[in-house]
């Protein structure tokens, strides 16, 4: 165990969710110990459990954490291109994903029917749905509820998508993220006045 630094509350927390989201990263679920990750941050197994009561708790702040960073730097500005803001909002998550597949197949499969994870994950999609929604150009309020609705199952299926990929990569990266930003287009084309990717 390394020698133990005396840090404030709010700095042991972030440095435990640190060394938990590099494990929880690294290996499966099942395969991560509370033991191993006192001994990795060079803390008694008592001040860690003082900090998360449980694995499952300790999972939930890192998956946390990863949702807001991811929704951070997800950039939806109306200035650029709808092409552009979903590659870049792609290429954010799957940067996150291929990073962190053990943690996101975790949470997705050995976690998937956990109400505190499938909230994290519910609220990060809506918080994206809500973006996109405002940088879209709209008609009405009807429109926006139809637009809306696609948004809300179009975010599902990317998760499904790539979810799956982790799990068996049957196509190149490129390959995934233009398969999805394709299905949105084609999706919100006979909703919107104006084609929203011409060249696409």
């Amino acid at each position: 165990m390394p020698p133990r630094q005396r840090l404030s509350p709010s700095d042991r927390r972030a440095q435990l969710l640190s060394v938990g989201a590099r494990l929880f990263a690294a290996h499966p679920y099942d395969d991560v110990l509370m033991e191993e990750i006192a001994e990795e941050a060079g803390v008694s197994r008592a001040l860690l459990y003082r900090h998360f009561s449980s694995k499952h708790v300790l999972f939930a702040a890192v998956y946390q954490q990863a949702a807001d960073q991811l929704l951070a730097e997800t950039r939806l500005d109306p200035a650029d291109s709808l092409v552009d803001q979903l590659i870049q909002g792609m290429d954010v998550h799957l940067d996150y994903f291929v990073a962190n597949r053990h943690a996101v197949l975790a949470a997705n499969r050995v976690l998937a029917g956990d109400p505190v994870i499938q909230t994290i994950m519910t609220n990060e999609l809506d918080a994206l749905r809500t973006r996109l929604l405002a940088v879209l150009p709209l008609a009405d309020e009807s429109t926006k509820e139809a637009v809306s609705g696609v948004l809300k199952s179009w975010l599902v299926f990317v998760q499904v998508l790539c979810v799956d990929w982790l799990t068996q990569e049957t196509c190149t990266r490129t390959q995934l993220r233009d398969v999805c930003i394709g299905a949105v287009l084609g999706a919100l084309r006979p909703l919107l006045s104006e084609d929203p990717a011409l060249d696409w």
